[in-house]
């Protein structure tokens, strides 16, 4: 969905800004964050319409910050990304979220976003 606004929580910050290029490229807008903390200081979380978020960050991880934007009722749906693809990490990643495994292609990102975006919250 053109024109959609996209946040990312990714604390490698070459993967984050790669990423927000690659969503402006693809006509979304995007705010970008490196930790959860960050986001959750901010005031972005409830103009988003779909969060891409890392899962192993530090300190918080993208599982609790879900959780938090839950509690906090701002339901859109998320992406996980990981470079940790283990039964564990696929357990955490709760039932109807996406998840994408690192290196993961900009075309799979982009249609794991389309995707999501055609779900109801």
């Amino acid at each position: 969905m053109s024109g959609a606004t996209v946040i990312i929580v990714e604390d490698d910050i070459g993967l984050n800004r790669a990423v927000a290029r690659l969503l402006s490229i693809a006509g979304f807008h995007s705010r970008s964050f490196d930790s959860a903390e960050k986001l959750l200081e901010s005031d972005a979380a409830p103009g988003a319409d779909c969060f891409v978020f890392d899962i192993h960050l530090p300190g918080m991880t993208g599982v609790e910050l879900l959780e938090r934007l839950d509690a906090a009722d701002i339901h859109r749906p998320v992406i996980f990304i990981t470079a940790h693809d283990d039964l564990h990490t696929r357990h955490v990643a709760r039932a109807g979220a996406s998840y994408l495994t690192k290196p993961f292609t900009g075309q799979a990102l982009i249609q794991a976003i389309d995707a999501a975006l055609l779900l109801p919250t």
